[in-house]
């Protein structure tokens, strides 16, 4: 199972997310890094995966494009969530795997080739629809695209934990590749996730807490 770390932009720095309350964000830090820039962050933490949600282009208030453009010797992979309302918003590089949030993507996604679905969930809900996301993930099959990530925003920053259950109920909806984020606490989650037959589980919180050793990290895997 890949572990993926996971990097919020805000405003030129790597901000600390909970809850999804944006508003609220504060400059990462306390964390491993001893600093918020984003490439000095990226030297010190030197992650093999990475997911980057550009805050500022999700929001609309700006973009971090280039910058991210720029990381491309620093990663084996970068997933890159930069708020695509539709197709013309791919970014194409060749470390980057674009991310397409049904947050700003909306309900039509039609459209899309390649990239990873976020199903963005708040309260159980996916945004904006309001649907199950066990319902729009096991749509996705019959999607051009080339995975999923259940994103639980809700839970980011949180370190509320994994329910088996639910786990398994997410991981069944759908074949394709499908990635974790939001809420994971240790490495006990870890492995409900991968015995769930999750892809991939994207961490932050619980890195920096110490509670997932950091060559975890650097390796890319767990298991």
């Amino acid at each position: 199972m890949q572990l993926v770390c996971a990097m919020d932009l805000s405003g030129g720095q790597v901000v600390h997310g909970c809850s999804g309350n944006r508003s609220s964000y504060t400059p990462l830090t306390w964390g491993l890094s001893p600093t918020a820039e984003p490439v000095g962050y990226l030297k010190a933490i030197r992650p093999r995966y990475l997911y980057v949600a550009d805050l500022d282009r999700i929001a609309g208030t700006g973009s971090h494009d280039e910058m991210v453009l720029g990381f491309a010797g620093l990663v084996d992979r970068c997933y890159l969530d930069r708020g695509c309302l539709g197709p013309g918003d791919i970014l194409r590089a060749p470390f980057i795997e674009n991310v397409i949030g049904t947050e700003t993507a909306g309900p039509d996604l039609s459209g899309f080739c390649g990239g990873y679905l976020s199903v963005d969930v708040k309260e159980g809900r996916v945004v904006p629809t309001g649907e199950d996301p066990v319902a729009l993930l096991s749509r996705a099959d019959a999607m051009n695209i080339d995975g999923c990530i259940y994103l639980h925003i809700t839970a980011v920053g949180s370190s509320s934990g994994i329910d088996p259950g639910e786990a398994g109920r997410i991981r069944s909806a759908t074949d394709l590749p499908l990635l974790y984020g939001g809420g994971v606490r240790g490495e006990e989650d870890l492995g409900i996730l991968h015995d769930a037959g999750f892809d991939g589980a994207i961490i932050a919180t619980a890195l920096h807490t110490g509670a997932i050793p950091l060559d975890l990290i650097r390796r890319g895997v767990f298991c």
